[in-house]
């Protein structure tokens, strides 16, 4: 039996380094929009929801064909509001309206070039695996092992370790890191845990960097722009 998936996007209107960052004209259209288009795109979704505190936010969300069956609580719209507990909330408005879901997929509109494909591919193993989690991830652009910590005096004695220091970029081991763009969970077990957590059952999907770009700061945004323009 197919498990019927929620797409949920979480909008905040109360961005404060880039101001209306999720409706803001992104490489043609509101940023939200890359989102919403490519879940709406994904055979795989059952229903695309838009968590929003900002009227304007789900009255663009709409135009583009997402749901905006609540508007998110001051509560939970907040600096400190956790991403679970709005998950929580809008699994738990759902259900009370009669609409049950298997899956929770939680995609941040701040990556907007995460396509349709990605989350395609994402739910297909969950589906076929014994999953209880997928996340996406993508290749760290530099090494962890060439960082560290700095002391006070910022004295760089020990700052790598003399086995790494004499290996070439290129035979470094590759490391990957989340990169934002998708995390897909069974709402059971969301539910139960009350957390996006990690364990022998949660799986990596892996992204290239570039569709990985997450919209934070202007630079992040124009180098955004960017890269939808080579696509």
């Amino acid at each position: 039996m197919n498990k019927r998936v929620l797409a949920l996007i979480p909008a905040r209107a109360g961005s404060k380094r880039i101001v209306n960052k999720n409706i803001k004209p992104f490489a043609g259209k509101p940023l939200i929009a890359w989102t919403i288009e490519a879940a709406k795109a994904c055979e795989n979704i059952t229903d695309v929801v838009v968590s929003t505190d900002g009227e304007d936010i789900a009255a663009i969300a709409r135009q583009y064909g997402a749901e905006t069956p609540f508007i998110r609580p001051d509560i939970l719209s907040s600096d400190t509001a956790s991403s679970i507990d709005v998950v929580l909330h809008a699994v738990d408005f759902l259900s009370e309206s009669g609409r049950d879901y298997d899956l929770l997929l939680l995609l941040q509109p701040t990556s907007p070039l995460r396509g349709t494909s990605d989350i395609s591919t994402a739910i297909d193993f969950f589906r076929r695996s014994n999953a209880q989690g997928v996340i996406s991830v993508c290749e760290c652009e530099h090494s962890p092992l060439w960082a560290n910590i700095l002391p006070e005096s910022k004295s760089l004695d020990g700052f790598i370790s003399p086995e790494i220091s004499e290996l070439r970029s290129q035979d470094l081991p590759v490391y990957y890191r989340f990169n934002g763009a998708i995390y897909l969970f069974d709402v059971q077990q969301l539910q139960l845990r009350k957390s996006f957590f990690y364990s022998q059952n949660v799986f990596a999907h892996v992204m290239n960097k570039e569709d990985s770009i997450d919209i934070d700061t202007e630079i992040d945004f124009q180098f955004g722009e960017f890269l939808a323009s080579k696509k």
